[in-house]
């Protein structure tokens, strides 16, 4: 595997290209700098929207032509949004590279965003929406952002409200686009059988119309915690106790994901096997971290019957106090090596090699060779983890969020005092 190569045109636009040898296929990418945190209130859920909509036909093109285009050389295009940022992805055959740049620079140039496309995209969102309320596990980690972070963009649903989807008009998804969508906001990214120097020159030419604009500033985030619950007719009670977590630049980053995967990243985790394995309290169980430019979440996602969930939290609640303390050498080695055959095992596929370098792209301005993060995993010993696990603790109240019948679920401020 060769090192990405990385190429700034003339109106901002940065290209960078990684080629896998071996390969027939590619995957090409364009990560725009701007999801649900450049959103006010008002138009929470127009950068998810903007996204399907952006398939809904160009001047050149109408939906139908976009799908049967890529399908005809037996390629597939989708898109997603975040909280800061938006993807559009192509994975085609290597000679195709340039009709996927071409459809992806067409989408994001010259949508034209049909008022009748617009109608039926709007309910298709509304109904999206409504999964997410009929999933409880989707919607406690929601409902667990929304109470990290209350009344700030980085708080809200990346989906948006009903009422907010019903309100968006053409005219304000064009206008987000031409705020959002600049040049010095975007990169392309290409991994798999690719040529670089063409690569650019097929970006250049399908991108010649994009120009740089100003970035809206981005609201800082607050971290706030506390305390929501929701009754609900649930066979379980769905939970997700949480800490403020670790920015993407912290000198603790790498730190925050190995003590995620040792408290709960695999079947030999801490929790998995007191939670589950000893105790039988739930089926699904495991940690996270979520990191953002500016902060972060670290937390435990649980799914307990309500006679169960009594015992579990105080479970949960000690092996996250402790873990600074008592994680062995053992502990510390697998979750590193953890870390390392999965960063090493997604480099075998364009898609995830075109997702890391773009997401490195837009928070640190250039691609993280593989060895400088195997070094900074291994870096983490246990004082720095125990130093980061103490930061987590000491960083402000929890979070928790439950959803199901929770009668039995211990209340706030004693749950708040285990963490004193």
């Amino acid at each position: 595997m060769t090192a990405p190569i990385v190429t700034l045109l003339d109106n901002g636009l940065r290209v960078v290209s990684a080629r896998m040898p071996g390969l027939e296929t590619a995957a090409v990418g364009v990560w725009v700098n701007a999801g649900a945190r450049c959103e006010t209130a008002a138009t929470n859920g127009i950068a998810h929207l903007l996204e399907h909509m952006a398939f809904k036909g160009t001047e050149r093109r109408d939906a139908l032509a976009i799908a049967e285009e890529i399908e005809q050389v037996g390629g597939h295009v989708n898109a997603y949004t975040s909280r800061e940022c938006t993807a559009y992805v192509a994975r085609v055959l290597k000679e195709d590279v340039p009709l996927a740049v071409d459809i992806l620079a067409d989408i994001l140039q010259h949508s034209v965003m049909p008022e009748d496309e617009l109608e039926r995209e709007r309910e298709v969102v509304i109904q999206e929406i409504a999964q997410v309320h009929d999933t409880p596990d989707d919607l406690v980690f929601d409902l667990f952002q929304e109470t990290a972070f209350p009344d700030q963009p980085l708080g809200r649903s990346i989906l948006g409200t009903e009422e907010t989807v019903a309100s968006f008009s053409r005219e304000m998804l064009i206008d987000h686009m031409t705020r959002h969508y600049g040049a010095g906001r975007m990169v392309v990214v290409a991994a798999g059988h690719v040529d670089h120097e063409a690569l650019v020159g097929h970006v250049a030419a399908a991108f010649a119309d994009l120009v740089d604009r100003p970035a809206d500033p981005v609201a800082s985030a607050t971290y706030a915690g506390g305390d929501r619950r929701h009754e609900q007719a649930l066979e379980q009670v769905h939970l997700v106790l949480g800490l403020k977590g670790i920015a993407y630049d912290d000198p603790d980053f790498y730190a925050q994901q190995v003590l995620a995967t040792a408290l709960g990243g695999g079947m030999s985790s801490r929790l998995f096997q007191e939670v589950r394995e000893k105790r039988g309290l739930a089926y699904s169980v495991f940690a996270f971290a979520s990191s953002y430019t500016d902060t972060g979440l670290f937390g435990v996602y649980a799914g307990a019957g309500r006679r169960q969930v009594r015992e579990l939290i105080p479970v949960i609640c000690d092996e996250v106090a402790k873990i600074a303390d008592t994680l062995t050498e053992t502990e510390l080695d697998r979750a590193r090596a953890q870390l390392k055959a999965s960063l090493l095992m997604s480099l075998e596929s364009p898609s995830a090699r075109c997702e890391q370098i773009g997401r490195q792209m837009l928070v640190f301005g250039r691609p993280i060779p593989p060895g400088e993060i195997i070094e900074r995993i291994d870096a983490v010993d246990a004082p720095v983890l125990a130093r980061a696990a103490r930061r987590l603790i000491g960083g402000g109240p929890p979070t928790l969020t439950a959803l199901g019948q929770i009668a039995e679920v211990e209340p706030y401020d004693r749950l708040s005092g285990r963490f004193s």
